[in-house]
């Protein structure tokens, strides 16, 4: 059972401190080729359900980075090796075309971190429809300042900037899966 209750039921489960404790052995050994989020914005209210009627998934598109940015503080890994997880990483597994690195030809989306800052994990803060973090209360060091997006200045201090500019993907023209 998770110590969070039905807010902690996601697939694949959450690991005990052994299983993780594996998986940064993992990260550290190259084994690991990207960090992503799902992100199931689920309310509180419906997280709240008796299992096993309460829906599996929680919020995590916005701390992601923050709670990577704290493992880089803590020395768990490089801040070099971080971009390469979850921006590297992910691009080359989905084969996105213009995503993943800063490079001529490349959508020059970023985001910029200030590695010192302190700042505690607050529901109120959430800006996803749910409402809530499972970090809550969380005290973590690193925290995005700025976010690019195809050179444009999209969030700047925690506030969006400006219109929606978002577009779809374009994805490479083949892409090969290990089916090992």
């Amino acid at each position: 059972a998770s110590p969070i209750g039905a807010r902690g039921k996601v697939n694949p489960p959450l690991r005990p401190i052994a299983e993780r404790e594996n998986l940064w052995r993992e990260v550290v050994a190259g084994s690991v080729d990207m960090f992503a989020s799902d992100h199931a914005p689920h309310t509180l209210d419906e997280k709240a359900r008796p299992y096993p009627d309460s829906p599996s998934g929680m919020p995590g598109v916005q701390t992601l980075l923050p709670v990577m940015l704290d493992h880089v503080a803590a020395g768990r890994l490089s801040l070099e090796r971080l971009a390469d997880l979850v921006c590297s990483g992910p691009a080359a597994a989905y084969g996105i075309a213009s995503k993943g690195r800063l490079a001529v030809g490349f959508d020059g989306d970023l985001s910029i971190v200030d590695l010192a800052a302190r700042r505690m994990v607050r529901n109120a803060d959430m800006a996803s429809r749910c409402g809530w973090s499972p970090f809550e209360g969380m005290t973590l060091i690193g925290w995005p300042v700025a976010t690019v997006v195809r050179g444009h200045v999209v969030m700047r201090d925690g506030e969006l900037v400006g219109a929606p500019a978002g577009r779809p993907l374009r994805f490479l023209e083949t892409l090969q899966i290990n089916q090992s």
